[in-house]
């Protein structure tokens, strides 16, 4: 069954190169992001780790915990981290869960279920498995965006879609698109004018169902 938009994520104890861990007890009252990769040691997915590395700042600005899915074992996982880091020039401090069964793969519905790691397998073989989760302190999934293999992903967006995320669900706002921190918000459409006009002040009625505002400071 596929993980849609505001589905509770799978409460998953998971082998990672820091632990054992338990996804929902992991999460807490924080935000979180999963991103998943077809294999260790590959081009395109340790520039990724190692941008999420450099960013380590901002999600802790954000109160979001970040953590990797690579299909491969704890021990690889453990390796590879020194080339992230020798690349990005940052601690890659996050976990990696070893999902070398494809277990949270499947339960997340990046592969089907009867998907397997043949010998010798390359990272075609699991190229669907570059995916970001972003999840709520809920343990609901609020955004997914998936990748190709050739296609590195830009965690500039990522940020500004959590930023977005995290302003609408604590707001009650919409914003419109390459919305950034700072910049007008969507009233929604069940807020009448003159409620707009109470919390926002002025408001901007581009069409009948378009009304602008700005967020107070």
């Amino acid at each position: 069954m596929a993980l849609r938009i505001n589905d509770e994520i799978p409460n998953l104890t998971v082998p990672t190169d820091q632990g054992d861990i338990t996804l929902h007890d992991w999460i807490g009252d924080s935000w979180a992001i999963l991103f998943s990769h077809p294999k260790d040691f590959t081009p395109v997915c340790t520039t990724e780790f190692g941008a999420v590395a450099q960013l380590a700042d901002e999600w802790e600005k954000r109160g979001t915990k970040v953590m990797g899915i690579s299909v491969d074992g704890v021990e690889d996982h453990k390796k590879w981290k020194g080339d992230i880091e020798k690349t990005s020039g940052a601690p890659a401090g996050f976990p990696i869960i070893a999902d070398d069964e494809l277990t949270v793969a499947k339960a997340f519905d990046m592969l089907p279920a009867d998907a397997y790691l043949p010998d010798g397998r390359t990272p075609a073989d699991s190229a669907t498995v570059r995916v970001v989760f972003i999840i709520g302190p809920d343990k609901k999934l609020k955004l997914s965006m998936t990748y190709p293999m050739t296609v590195g992903r830009n965690f500039a967006e990522v940020l500004r879609a959590l930023d977005a995320l995290q302003t609408s669900a604590r707001e009650n706002v919409a914003t419109p698109a390459n919305w950034t921190v700072g910049e007008d918000v969507i009233v929604p459409t069940a807020v009448s004018d003159e409620d707009a006009r109470a919390k926002y002040g002025e408001i901007e009625t581009v069409l009948p169902y378009l009304r602008k505002a700005k967020l107070p400071s």
